[in-house]
Parts: structure tokens; sequence; C-alpha cells
């Protein structure tokens, strides 16, 4: 697949998100944006009032075959303080999928 065509499969994925997020969370369009592909750093950027909604650092992989463990680890690199480390992942006709930590997704239901 050529470079291009894997950029704009990532890209998809992360205004799929955003989108998401709006709709649902009721989330300013303003206030959260896809990052442009190749940039540093979150892959969702998000606002103050964005971030106190929704505390999670988004990396995306649009990809058949996804190295968790590796996507995971890059998440939390470019985790904000007060934040937690989140991928959202999706292959080809298969819904989008989220991995965050184990303790915190059990700490989403106390």
């Amino acid at each position: 697949m050529k470079t291009a065509s894997v950029k704009a499969k990532g890209r998809t994925l992360q205004k799929w998100l955003v989108e998401a997020l709006v709709k649902h969370l009721g989330l300013s369009p303003l206030d959260v944006e896809s990052r442009p592909m190749s940039a540093a750093g979150e892959d969702i950027i998000m606002g103050n009032e964005s971030r106190k909604r929704f505390p999670m650092s988004v990396e995306c992989k649009n990809q058949e075959h996804v190295n968790v463990w590796k996507a995971y680890e890059q998440a939390e690199k470019n985790t904000p303080e007060g934040t937690e480390a989140c991928v959202v992942i999706k292959r080809n006709r298969s819904k989008p999928l989220v991995v965050v930590d184990a303790e915190y997704f059990i700490k989403l239901f106390r």
C-alpha cells in the first residue's frame, strides 16, 4: 500500500473519532480536531473544555495488523499529565476498538 493511502486510512479514523466525540459527548467541534498526519504527539488535539470531558490521550491505528503493545507504548509517550493513554484500532470491514489500561477501565465503573 502506498504511503499516501496509509496516511489517508489513518486520517479517516481520526476524523471518525472526532465526529463521534462531538456527536456523542457534545464536545465543541472548535475545541477538538484531528492532528495532521506525521505530526508528533497525540492524534486528537483537544482544548481545555474537551479535555475536561474526555481526559484521554488518543493514538489511532487504522491497519490490518497492529502491534497493540507498541501502539500503546506510543500513546503513553504522548500522554500529557492528568490524562489516560488510549489506542483506537481499526481494520477493514471491522468496527473500531479501544485499548486502555485494565485498571483504568475498571475504575470507570466505580
